[in-house]
This record gives C-alpha cells, sequence and structure tokens, in this order.
C-alpha cells in the first residue's frame, strides 16, 4: 500500500497571520510509519546524486535533513541563524516576504567539490531555498540537488531554483 502523506499534513488556518492556511509537517514527523515512508522516498530520489552532505536550515530542515543524511550514508550540515554556531561562519542574507532574514554555516562546513543535497520542509517563494543554495556554492560545493517534503506551487518558488535539479514529495 502507498501512504498518501497529505494524510499526516495539517492545515492551521490563520497561521502565522490571518489569511494563510499554515501546512503543519509535524503530524507526519510525529507517525513513525509516515516519518519512515517520507525518508524512504526522499533518499530514493537523493541516493543517485551520490550526495556527500546534506544541508539543512532549522528547524524542520534539521529533523528532515539529517534523517535523511543517515539514510544516505551522508554527513550532515546545519544551516542555523546568526550567532548560533560557535566558530567562524559564513553568512547568506535573503528578502522575505515582510523583511530579511539570514543563514550561516561554518565555513568550514563545505569542502570544496563536495556534492551537496540542499533539503527543505517546503518550498514557497524559493528565498530560502537560493540562500543554501548560495551558502553551498559560495563554499566551493556543488549542488547536486534540493528536494523539499510540500511545495506550495501557486508561489512560484521554483523560478528562483531555474537551472538546478528540485524535487518535491507533495505539491499543493
Amino acid at each position: 500500500m502507498t501512504l498518501d502523506l497529505r494524510d499526516r499534513i495539517r492545515d492551521v488556518p490563520d497561521f502565522p497571520v490571518e489569511g494563510v492556511v499554515f501546512k503543519d509537517l509535524m503530524p507526519l514527523i510525529a507517525d513513525p510509519v509516515y516519518f519512515r515512508e517520507t525518508i524512504g522516498r526522499l533518499s530514493e530520489w537523493a541516493r543517485p546524486r551520490e550526495p556527500d552532505l546534506v544541508l539543512g536550515a532549522e528547524a524542520r530542515g534539521f529533523i528532515f535533513g539529517a534523517a535523511l543524511a543517515y539514510a544516505l550514508g551522508s554527513g550532515f550540515i546545519a544551516a542555523r541563524k546568526p550567532g548560533k554556531l560557535p566558530r567562524e561562519t559564513v553568512e547568506v542574507v535573503y528578502a522575505l516576504e515582510y523583511g530579511s532574514d539570514s543563514l550561516q554555516v561554518h565555513r568550514d562546513a563545505v569542502p570544496p567539490g563536495s556534492r551537496v543535497i540542499v533539503l527543505d520542509d517546503v518550498l514557497a517563494t524559493g528565498g530560502t531555498a537560493k540562500a543554501k543554495v548560495e551558502l553551498v556554492e559560495g563554499l566551493g560545493g556543488v549542488v547536486v540537488g534540493i528536494e523539499f517534503v510540500l511545495e506550495l506551487s501557486f508561489l512560484n518558488g521554483r523560478e528562483k531554483l531555474t537551472g538546478y535539479d528540485v524535487h518535491s514529495l507533495v505539491t499543493y
């Protein structure tokens, strides 16, 4: 039987602001059968790309990314908010709908030439994913794929990722 991951994705109306329907992935993560299935599907797509590393950002990107890295036998890189990493970092600033944000990784997180899967829980406008790509490439890594659990296609986030191999498990 094939599981429909949508069965464990909960709609939360008016979060974080009125008029937005938030897609909550926590029920999917909490269900061991669905979570295992999710990581299995992510790995199936990522494995042929032979990644050395998986990069995920806080917070759900840590959950999915670390599990994917483990399943692939790859290393995991944590992209964090400023001030959270203890050694020398590099940073990328990116635009949000209402302002900007930034992510950092350790300067030595991506050895030059490393093959990296950039993973995130949701592809919305594409800004966060593009920022992670810039971090990887800025350190000399090669982005071999960008993968999402869920994609909100009506926000056209793929347009910011043109030229990259992009995959989503569930599309709304």
